[in-house]
Parts: C-alpha cells; structure tokens; sequence
C-alpha cells in the first residue's frame, strides 16, 4: 500500500474561499447538511496548497501520476510540508489510491482516517461532493460529516454502478481513495 500525501485548503463555515458558493449555499444545493466541514479531494471545493516547481527535475521525483494525469498527491510527507511551509490553516492529508483492503482500521501516527473519497479519472471532481447528486446510484445521507463514505465495500459498490448508471457523465468514472488527515498539523 503506497502512501501518498497532499495539503488543501479548508472548506466549512469558517473558511470560505469564493463568495459565490458560500457554506449554507454549498449545503443546500449539494444537500448535504451533515457536514460540518468538507475534506475532500476536489480542487474546486478543496484547493490544493502545494506549489510544485514544474521546471525542477527534483520535484517530479515526488509526484504522482496515473498515466499522463497529475494526481496532485505526493510521495513524502516532507515535500507537502516544505511547499506549504507558509500555510497555517490547511489539512494535510495522507492517502491511498484504489486501496486493496478495508483502511478504516489502518493506525496511522497521528493521523485520523476520514473516509473514502470518489474522485473523478482526472482527480479533480468529486463525484460525491461536487456533481450535484447520483441519487440512482447513492443518496446524499450516505455521506458523513466530512462528505466522504465511512465504508470500504459501499465506496467501491458506489463507484461500479456510477458509471454503470452514468457511462457517458465524465465524473462518473472514479478512483476510489481512503483519506486520513493529520490530527495537528495545519490544524
């Protein structure tokens, strides 16, 4: 299990970014009124802090990639924290892409594991957070708090059928990624 991390920008009441989709605004048309903050892997909801230098040879030892797609995820904790030395507010957190086994009970140093995320083939859209509902393939309610899916199995039964359900929707093909987000750091 290859462990990846990233910082993004916080998104609840107390931190919002675009005054076009305010918190109670996002709630409402996303209907999901369970959260008390979204942590999700979307860059349009959950900015993404770290500033690689795409001209340095060196920082691409520590991207992802899938394919020719950047996953803004990142191969060691030092790099996220050295390219978001200036952010005091944020989440960092520490994923898996496609895991092969149950993470929810994965103990990780000071690290709380939150969910799993469907992000879109292209890791910018998430499908449960950012689309406006699938409600053939999963209801909002199924959400938790933070807008992730607390279940291993759900998450990958969800991500079978939304593209079984919705085969020409491009957010429909996803990856299925378990998030953990450091308990102080950023906090």
């Amino acid at each position: 299990m290859q462990f990846l991390f990233t910082a993004r920008r916080k998104f609840d009441a107390q931190h919002q970014e675009d005054d076009s989709m305010p918190w109670e605004k996002y709630l409402a048309w996303s209907r999901l009124p369970q959260l008390t903050e979204l942590v999700s892997l979307d860059t349009g909801l959950n900015e993404v802090l770290v500033e690689p230098d795409r001209e340095n040879e060196d920082d691409w030892k520590h991207f992802t990639l899938s394919g020719l797609l950047d996953t803004e995820l990142f191969t060691t904790l030092e790099f996220v924290l050295k390219r978001t030395a200036k952010e005091t507010d944020f989440n960092l957190l520490m994923t898996v892409i496609n895991p092969e086994e149950d993470c929810a009970g994965i103990q990780a140093d000071a690290y709380d594991f939150l969910g799993y995320e469907l992000i879109d083939y292209y890791y910018c859209t998430s499908a449960l957070s950012n689309c406006g509902g699938f409600d053939e393939t999963f209801l909002p309610a199924e959400l938790n708090r933070y807008g992730l899916i607390d279940d291993y199995q759900r998450a990958y039964e969800i991500r079978k059928n939304l593209l079984v359900n919705n085969p020409e929707e491009d957010h429909a093909d996803t990856n299925v990624i378990a998030i953990w987000r450091h308990r102080t750091i950023g906090r």
